[in-house]
C-alpha cells in the first residue's frame, strides 16, 4: 500500500509543479524541470515495483489526466482568480513638478543610483543625477525638469 502512496503522491506533486510553472511563473522552467522530475520518478517507481503492465498503465492514465487537468484548469478560468486584473497608469510625479523650479535646493531621503528620493521645498519627489551615486543625507540642487522627472546634481 505504501508503494502505491509514493507514486501517487510523487506523480500529483509532480503535476502540481508543471501546472504551477505554466500558470504561475512561467519562464523560469526550474519549476516544470522539478515537476517533470517528480513525474518521472513516480512512473519509474511504478514499474520497479508493480512491474512493466502497470507502470504502462500508470503512464497512460498520467498522461490522460495531465492533459485533463490542463484542459479544464485552461478552460474553467480557475487560476484567473489569482491573477492581477488591475494595472498602474499614473506616473512619477504627474502633476506634481509645477513647485519645481531649476535651482532649488533640497534634501535627499534615500540613495540616489542614480534615482531615489529627495525632499524639495515641502514634499518628497522623485530625482535623478546624471549618473551620479549619492548616499541619503546628501544636498541636492535642481538642475533640470523635463516632463515629470526631475534632475539634481549634488551640492558640495
Amino acid at each position: 500500500m505504501i508503494e502505491w502512496v509514493t507514486v501517487v503522491s510523487l506523480i500529483l506533486f509532480g503535476l502540481v509543479l508543471i501546472v504551477a510553472e505554466i500558470i504561475f511563473v512561467p519562464g523560469t522552467t526550474v519549476v516544470g524541470i522539478l515537476g517533470f522530475i517528480f513525474l518521472i520518478v513516480g512512473i519509474s517507481l511504478s514499474f520497479s515495483y508493480f512491474g512493466g503492465e502497470t507502470g504502462w498503465t500508470t503512464v497512460g492514465v498520467t498522461a490522460v489526466v495531465s492533459g485533463l487537468i490542463l484542459y479544464f484548469s485552461f478552460k474553467a478560468n480557475v487560476w484567473g482568480h489569482f491573477s492581477l486584473k488591475s494595472s498602474i497608469n499614473s506616473k512619477v510625479n504627474e502633476g506634481e513638478t509645477a513647485t519645481v523650479t531649476i535651482g532649488m535646493e533640497g534634501l535627499t531621503v534615500s540613495a540616489l543610483r542614480p534615482v531615489g528620493k529627495a525632499i524639495l521645498g515641502e514634499k518628497t519627489f522623485e530625482v535623478k543625477t546624471l549618473g551620479e551615486y549619492l548616499e541619503s543625507g546628501h544636498r541636492v540642487r535642481v538642475i533640470q525638469v523635463i516632463s515629470n522627472q526631475i534632475i539634481v546634481e549634488p551640492i558640495n
